[in-house]
């Protein structure tokens, strides 16, 4: 008999080698693994994520569910077993037991990536692991302009980065934000899909910081997505400004969804 939990995680992934469990490496997935085994006294426990995030890479709504065997612990009791014996790069800020049939990454309806860039002229050694960089002028107006193009259903083949396994290239882009935030220098990019590819964010704001630059035209968007091509991207923004922010279950609400007011 096993009870199946659901867990909402957040953590810094700067000293993760990613979320999938590798031999040798300090991952998520692995870390978690490795303290459910302890609490079943070495049974093995799966976990399952909503997704991989990279090295590097972090996370405010991360999603992972797993079959826990024997009796059934209450979920509170289960998220405070969880984190006192987290590392300190983690924690776990939701907890639910859920259906059989709930699956933390094929019931996804939607996801919420978040990108953070730095402006400042040189790396600010207090963001150097939690922000992009991106010393050049950029005109705010122009990227939002251009990421109005993101929005619907695209073949984003040209955005996704080799060494995916995924065939079908075409996702739904629901929501593309592009903010300045002035108080801390930083551009601030949100994008909400059905789902991303590999590198697909992170291709997609250095697209948009080299249209904000002035190197690519406005509406250059729309030409690359129609190339499929991915040479027609060279640069993939840097791992540590990325956050899985939040994953959806439910339908996606209306406010996030820019594309039905096309």
């Amino acid at each position: 008999m096993t009870s199946r939990y659901k867990l909402t995680l957040s953590y810094d992934g700067h000293d993760f080698h990613g979320f999938q469990s590798q031999p040798g490496q300090r991952t998520i997935q692995g870390t978690v693994e490795e303290i459910l085994k302890r609490m079943t006294k070495g049974q093995e426990v799966r976990v399952f994520g909503s997704g991989r995030t990279d090295a590097g890479v972090h996370s405010v709504g991360q999603v992972i569910h797993f079959d826990y065997p024997g009796r059934e612990i209450p979920a509170a009791n289960m998220i405070k077993a969880l984190n006192s014996q987290l590392p300190m790069d983690m924690v776990f800020t939701d907890c639910e037991i859920v259906d059989k049939d709930f699956h933390s990454r094929f019931s996804v309806k939607g996801k919420w990536y978040r990108y953070r860039v730095s402006l400042d002229g040189f790396v600010n050694p207090f963001k150097r692991f939690y922000t992009g960089h991106y010393p050049y002028p950029v005109d705010v107006e122009k990227m939002q302009e251009a990421a109005k193009d993101l929005l619907g259903r695209h073949d984003f083949t040209s955005f996704a980065a080799s060494g995916g396994q995924i065939e079908d290239k075409v996702r739904d882009m629901y929501y593309v934000n592009v903010a300045l935030d002035e108080e801390n220098n930083e551009m601030i990019m949100d994008f909400i899909a059905t789902g991303f590819l590999y590198n697909m964010v992170r291709i997609l704001v250095a697209t948009l910081l080299e249209i904000g630059n002035g190197r690519r035209p406005v509406h250059d968007l729309k030409r690359v997505i129609a190339a499929k091509n991915r040479l027609e991207v060279q640069q993939t923004a840097q791992a540590c400004g990325l956050y899985l922010y939040h994953v959806f279950y439910e339908e996606v609400p209306r406010k996030y969804r820019l594309d039905l007011d096309l």
